[in-house]
């Protein structure tokens, strides 16, 4: 992995694309940004940690049509300062992403896209991976994996995959903006569906640089992550 980087590197356009544009089905439907984490919102403790962020001059946020307003009050009732606009997403991440960057300021050098139910990323994530962007022209940190990983065929484990060899990618990713729409509409164009921004990147023949990520900077998707990510705020403030 990457190494951290001289803040020097870093261009002063950065823009973070927050992507909370989803249904919040494995939360049984209820709106899991909404979702009171140590008495704060989910969505709330996310924007706050790139608000604070010296590395990211913007931030955009992409959310469903009837999430703008309830979105923006929680944004300004936060002191959401960098808060550029709320923004419509569209039908898929690929669609809601390309609404982010279309929205970003025009001057904007480099997009940071960040889960908006990842609440937990650390200033140090997110600068790292900016600081190597900037360098490399896309970064996105990743932790090592923990378990044994098999190859399963015809419902039978088939071999060992050396662990050493995997990572699980986070997020904020990070590109250089003409770089990411490059990746994303061609993506459109071919019709491709890719899980995350990395994949499409890859897919243009962009290496992505590797930067640290953290245990803690978990994806809230199911009632069981919730109680994980109060588990790891109270860890902290003790």
């Amino acid at each position: 992995m990457q190494g951290k980087r001289k803040k020097k590197s870093v261009p002063a356009a950065v823009c973070a694309v927050i992507v909370a544009a989803g249904s919040s089905q494995r939360m049984g439907g209820e709106n899991k940004l909404l979702l009171e984490l140590a008495g704060v919102p989910v969505l709330t403790h996310t924007l706050a940690a790139f608000e604070k962020c010296a590395a990211i001059r913007d931030i955009v946020l992409v959310c469903r049509e009837q999430d703008i307003l309830p979105y923006t009050e929680l944004a300004r009732a936060a002191g959401i300062e960098k808060l550029r606009t709320v923004t419509r997403g569209g039908d898929s991440r690929t669609a809601s992403v390309l609404a982010g960057i279309s929205a970003a300021p025009a001057d904007t050098v480099l997009v940071a896209v960040h889960d908006g139910a990842r609440p937990l990323v650390s200033e140090a994530v997110i600068a790292e991976a900016v600081y190597a962007a900037a360098e490399t022209g896309a970064a996105a940190p990743v932790v090592p994996v923990k378990d044994s990983i098999k190859r399963i065929e015809n419902g039978c484990i088939a071999a060992d995959v050396p662990r050493d060899t995997l990572a699980a990618v986070q997020t904020p990713q990070v590109f250089r903006r003409e770089t990411l729409l490059r990746a994303l509409n061609a993506a459109v164009r071919q019709g491709r569906t890719f899980t995350d921004d990395c994949a499409a990147v890859e897919a243009m023949g962009q290496a992505v640089a590797a930067t640290h990520g953290s245990y803690e900077n978990i994806k809230i998707t199911t009632p069981e992550d919730l109680l994980i990510a109060e588990a790891f705020l109270q860890k902290g403030a003790e």
